[in-house]
This record gives structure tokens, sequence and C-alpha cells, in this order.
């Protein structure tokens, strides 16, 4: 839009909106983010850079803008499947709409209205709301200004309808909470959940993607994504308001698709977790915050502590430092430990479970991690994690079918008997990893992202067809 800085102030009272559905059920509070990152049109753009997505990136500082001076206009979000909405919040720029409306539908053809206002006065509107559907749209009537239409943000609050299959893992599950030494539902009843990992966002955050994520959730029916965010390597210590942005927007489209979330604090190299303790304490608390009313996320704060020096007594140290710090703002939410060695609890160093045993972390609703890569990790690893399932709760973070380095030739007859002792003991997995790197243990063969095609095995690795099949097969929830 052709205008001064000066004239970009935004009106100081929120617009007067009459109802015309009241809520019903939870509420509005209560429904996740569903629009972010979601497939958004318009009716028309005022110029490159003002596109529709931009309404749905999760920044408040781009922006949508219609064409200036015509009325009627209008953007539309495509939930990706039907959706009961609880909540509209709509951050308008200083081109604000006077007279508008909310509308949802199922098929973006017939529209229902289920809010209208002809008194808007732009600043932000917190609406809510009542209805279901696939599509919402806002119908603009009657500008404010002389400009156009342009909102900062459209953010759609809700969650996806039942379709049978008792809906989706989170659907299902609800909170998760660690019972004895398994991972328990909201009813009490032990599950496993399978998924993956990303790759490093600061490498492969094209691989993530409104396509990638829908066939992760609906394809291959994935329960949880883990958020792979290194702390070196040129990750989040380089811009920690860049990642930590992504990692928000990327819980944010888990929770839509009904996953669950693992943010990952990918400490690597230096392998001892407190250099990174200062950061982490940002981070995490930061994160907390904003996602505490989610049922969806778990917090794994040290992927792979390594080093002579790093024994068990130094990551608890760690351990007993940060996990306040996420509980002040998250009672609820499940933490992952990592354990010496690379995860391995102690075993890459001489070392097994007994360490942990004999001096476990003092905190409630934790986990242990495990990482093993099949080529690479024979029966002194399966069997060191056969034991420690009957004495500690483990969550396997990582594996991958491959050698240590996540490449070389796949093992899936070791692989297969790590699986099998996994579902014999309810231990949840996740795979390493949902890329298209040129590695072996990157499920997508080069060149797949960002276009894909994701679903099916037409893209896929050898590995990938393997960990797909797997992670289809039905959950016992």
């Amino acid at each position: 839009m052709r205008r001064s800085t000066g004239a970009r102030i935004f009106a100081v009272a929120a617009a007067l909106l009459v109802p015309l559905l009241a809520p019903s059920g939870a509420s509005a509070a209560a429904d996740p983010l569903v629009s972010q990152g979601r497939t958004t049109t318009a009716s028309s753009v005022e110029a490159a850079g003002l596109e529709p997505g931009k309404a749905v990136d999760g920044s408040t500082n781009t922006r949508w803008a219609s064409a200036e001076g015509v009325d009627p206009q209008w953007i539309q979000v495509d939930l990706g499947s039907a959706h009961t909405v609880s909540r509209v919040r709509l951050t308008w720029e200083v081109a604000y709409a006077r007279a508008y409306r909310v509308q949802i539908s199922p098929d973006g053809s017939s529209w229902s209205d289920v809010y209208s206002t002809a008194a808007g006065d732009g600043a932000t509107d917190d609406l809510t709301v009542s209805g279901s559907g696939r599509y919402v749209r806002v119908y603009g009537t009657e500008r404010g200004t002389p400009w156009g239409y342009s909102l900062w943000e459209l953010e759609v609050y809700g969650a996806p309808t039942g379709g049978g299959g008792g809906g989706t893992p989170v659907e299902a599950n609800g909170q998760l909470h660690v019972c004895g030494l398994k991972l328990c539902n909201e009813n009490g009843k032990q599950i496993q959940l399978r998924g993956m990992s990303s790759h490093g966002i600061q490498w492969y955050n094209q691989c993530l993607n409104n396509a990638s994520l829908d066939a992760l959730a609906t394809d291959w029916k994935a329960d949880v994504l883990r958020i792979s965010m290194y702390i070196q390597e040129g990750g989040y210590e380089t811009d920690p308001r860049l990642f930590t942005d992504r990692v928000h927007s990327l819980i944010e489209m888990a929770t839509a698709r009904g996953m669950y979330a693992i943010v990952d604090w990918h400490m690597l190299t230096p392998g001892d977790p407190h250099y990174n303790l200062s950061r982490a304490r940002t981070f995490f608390t930061e994160i907390a915050q904003r996602h505490n009313g989610k049922q969806n996320v778990l917090y794994e704060i040290a992927n792979e502590p390594n080093g002579d020096a790093v024994t068990w007594s130094v990551i608890r140290d760690y351990a007993h430092q940060l996990i306040p710090v996420i509980r002040q703002h998250d009672p609820d939410a499940p933490i992952l430990v990592g354990t010496r060695a690379w995860s391995s609890l102690g075993v890459s160093a001489g070392a097994d479970e007994t360490e942990i045993v004999n001096n476990p972390v003092n905190a409630a609703n934790i986990m242990y991690t495990f990482h093993f890569y099949a080529a690479s990790h024979g029966s002194t690893y399966l069997n060191t994690l056969s034991r420690a399932a009957d004495r500690l709760p483990i969550f396997v973070t990582e594996f991958g079918t491959q050698s240590a380095s996540g490449d070389g030739a796949n093992d899936f007859t070791r692989s297969q008997q790590y699986l099998d002792l996994l579902a014999q003991k309810k231990i949840s997995w996740v795979n390493w990893n949902f890329s298209d790197d040129f590695r072996t243990g990157a499920v997508f063969t080069t060149g797949t992202c960002p276009s894909g095609p994701f679903a099916g095995t037409g893209r896929l690795k050898e590995a990938g067809v393997w960990v797909r099949d797997r992670i289809r097969t039905a959950d016992d929830f």
C-alpha cells in the first residue's frame, strides 16, 4: 500500500461484533491454532510480498493486502480437513474492514456466517465462534479506509472433527504422562507412540511443509513428530529468534494434524549439555510459556550427551537445573532426559543402565532416552535396552536402520529385533529422519523437498519404505 509510515497506526479499540451462533462445548481457549501454514487464497493481492499466505505464517511483520479501493474482498484458509472452529483472531493492519463476515464452508463453495459486524474499527478482533467446516473465510463488504483490506494475521482455532478410527493420536490419548515405567494416556492406558524425527531444521526445514506433514499424519499415520533443532552447526546459537519461531511454527503444524510434538534440544558438539545451559533456559522458558495449554508437547532436553568428562552425574545435574525451568510454566508434559555416551544408556562408554538406576533424576513425569543404529549397535545394546526397560521409563527418540553415521547399508533384521522388543515393552520410538538428505537414513530420495510428492512410496528410499510400513500398522490406543 502506498502510504507513509506515519499512517500505519492501529486503531485502539477492538471491533464491536455480533455473534450469530453461541459457542458450545469446550472453551475456545482450549483449542489449538489450526490455520498456521495452511493453504490460503484471496480475492486479490495488492503487490508482490503481500500474498494471502503471509497472514497465516505466524509473523506479525508480514501481511496480506488486497487491491485498493474495491469492495467486496475476501481471504480464506483451507484447514486441510473438517474442523470444529471455536475462535477466530484477526490482527488488522491500518487498512481494516468496517463491515465484514466470518464464514465457514465444508467445500469452499457454500458458506455459513458465524460472525458479522458493521462497526469494525481495526486493531485486533478476537472472536468466539461456533461452526464446522474445512474452509474459513473473512469476507469484507465495506472498507474502513480509502485503501483496501490488510491482515497481519488470520488465526483460526479449533479441532479436527471425529472421523472414525478414534480420531487423531492426540484426540485418542489426550495429555500423556509417565505411569510407573510406561508412557500412558489421559485414561491411564499404557501406549506406544511411533513416528519420525526431522533432520536439523537449519538444513532441511524445506522438508517440513503442509504437504509433507499432511502425508506424515494421514498417509504414514504417524503419532509423533520430533522437531530436531541443533544448537551448534549453524543452528540455534546463530539466530535464537529465527529458530525459536521455527519450532513454534512446527509445534503448531503438528498440533493442527493431531500429532504429538517432541521439542528436541539437539545438543551434540560440544557434548557437555552444561555448555548450552543458559541458552536452554531461555529457549525452553519461551516454548513452555507459549505451549503449556497444549496436550501434545514433550520436551527432550539433551539429545546426545557425549565425551569422557560427561558422566551420568554431569547429565543428572544438568537435568536438575533445567527441568524446574520447564515445570515453572508447564507442569504436565513429559520431559525426556538424554543419557550418557550419545544416549546409549552409557553402553558406548562401557557402562550400562545401572548408573541411572542407582542415581536417577529427582523429578516426576520424566523418561530416559535411548538411541540406536541397527548396523552399529548389536546384542549388547539390545540386551541393555531390554534390561533397562524393566527398571526405567525409556523413550527411543532416535534410531536408524543403518550405521551410527546415519548412512551405509541397512540392517533390517537387527532393526526388526529392536522394534519387536519395543512393541513388547510398549516403548515409544522415533526414526531418523524425515528429509531428502543424501544419506540412506533420510527417508526421501534427494530432490523430493520441498515439492514432493510425500505420500505413498514413489519417492522413498529403501529405509523409508520399511519404516513407513511399520508406522502405518494399527495403533493400540
